[in-house]
């Protein structure tokens, strides 16, 4: 227990030090943090096998995934936080068109590029495949993109349409998921339950809202009961981590699963929050100062996560190239054309795209349950997938600085007022 507390303070006070040293290239600190955990991970300091340095192995990286499910609760509480009604009034039709857009081209476009690429390669790349690649490819990171807009104290038209953009991306992922991941393991098995494998996904959004929902309520009712700031934050901070942990609930009723994405749980916690309760904006950016230690760990044991070794395989690669090349135009070109249907300002529409790059936790997870049910094509999908991550991870945040700076939604400091300076993204 001590060599892990010590790995785990280093992880902290490393990932720290090391915004210092990128902010000298004007790196996000979500870089600085992911590239911090790829540098003691079990790839690299961690194989070393110092006591307390770094982290051994990629399963002691697993036993601290409790600190990185309540630090994405609550970044998802917060993205939330963004659904507030008075505010929605002006974005709400043009999110919903591009988060449902957006999220389908790059589907569509995934799913020509790796058809097209399985007549090359045949059984390299079945086409169950490629149609489940195309899903996958519709999920984006909430985490990375909330965090520079944090932290640069982003403000503006495009950012006020990205947040509600990225969390309804998720809904939209799980849905376009059950379809064509139904449809591909129907092509392997003749076996495989279709209805369930359609249905459930669309349970997991039905009652993941319904949950977040009665949180946010209860939340709400609750903190009438106190009067002090403290004790309010540690309510929140008590309902975030429920929620995170009633979403690890699972239960079968007539042949089908129910589970729950705490993603969606705790961004509907934030969201009925933020709209019943007189206090909330004081009380989240409390709550998001008091959570900035999780937050921090969360990225830096994302990058200890990161597998290295699918530079080492060559088709997995290539593939992965095209997937990356297909998904990140079909993100640019949904995002961009939709914004333009929806009368979104040119700037919106040339930058937005590029803010929505950015892929993690949804995607692993997709790609986790491909893994355990697709056998060998599963374990090469799920190699894939990582070598995205990986990619999207480190270079995706750099994208939305520069994207919502030349949007002007980010202020360069140069520009700031005498003394002002950007806050902490938590």
């Amino acid at each position: 227990m001590t060599r892990l507390l010590c790995s785990i303070a280093i992880a902290l006070v490393a990932g720290l030090m090391m915004t210092r040293l990128f902010k000298r290239v004007h790196l996000p600190d979500v870089t600085s943090y992911l590239i911090t955990g790829v540098l003691l991970g079990p790839m690299l300091i961690g194989r070393l096998g110092i006591p307390g340095v770094g982290f051994n192995s990629f399963e002691q990286v697993e036993t601290l995934q409790p600190i990185c499910d309540v630090a994405l609760g609550f970044i998802a509480f917060a993205i939330g936080s963004e659904f507030r009604l008075n505010e929605l009034k002006a974005t709400g039709r043009a999110a919903v068109t591009v988060g449902i857009v957006q999220a389908l081209a790059a589907a569509v476009l995934v799913d020509a590029a790796l058809l097209g690429l399985h007549l090359f390669l045949g059984d390299k790349l079945p086409i169950p495949a490629a149609i489940t690649l195309g899903a996958i490819a519709t999920a984006t990171a909430p985490a990375a993109t909330l965090m520079v807009v944090r932290q640069y104290k982003a403000k503006g038209p495009t950012t006020s349409l990205l947040l509600p953009v990225v969390a309804l991306d998720d809904a939209v992922g799980l849905v376009v998921f059950a379809v064509s991941f139904g449809a591909a393991q129907a092509m392997l098995s003749a076996n495989a339950n279709l209805t369930a494998v359609l249905v459930e996904p669309l349970l997991e959004i039905a009652v993941s809202l319904l949950l977040g929902g009665a949180l946010g309520w209860v939340l709400t009712q609750l903190e009438d009961w106190f009067m002090s700031r403290r004790n309010r934050v540690a309510m929140i901070s008590g309902f975030v981590t429920m929620a995170v942990a009633l979403s690890m609930m699972e239960f079968t009723v007539g042949g089908i699963t129910f589970r729950f994405s705490s993603l969606l749980v705790c961004m509907m916690l934030g969201t009925v929050f933020c709209n019943l309760c007189p206090l909330s904006s004081d009380m989240m950016d409390r709550a998001d100062r008091w959570s900035a230690p999780f937050v921090t760990l969360f990225f830096v044991l994302s990058g200890a996560q990161l597998h290295l070794d699918v530079f080492a395989d060559a088709a997995v690669v290539g593939i992965g190239l095209v997937y990356i090349a297909a998904r990140s135009l079909g993100k640019y070109l949904g995002a961009r054309f939709s914004c333009k249907w929806a009368g979104c300002s040119p700037t919106v529409q040339k930058y937005l795209g590029i803010t929505l790059l950015p892929q993690a936790g949804v995607a692993l997870g997709m790609a986790s349950q491909v893994g355990a049910q697709m056998g060998a094509i599963g374990a090469t999908l799920r190699s894939i997938v990582l070598f995205g991550v990986l990619i999207y991870e480190l270079v995706g945040p750099s994208l939305t600085k520069i994207a919502l700076t030349a949007a002007g939604d980010i202020i360069p400091k140069k520009e700031m007022a005498p003394g002002e300076r950007p806050g902490p993204a938590f």
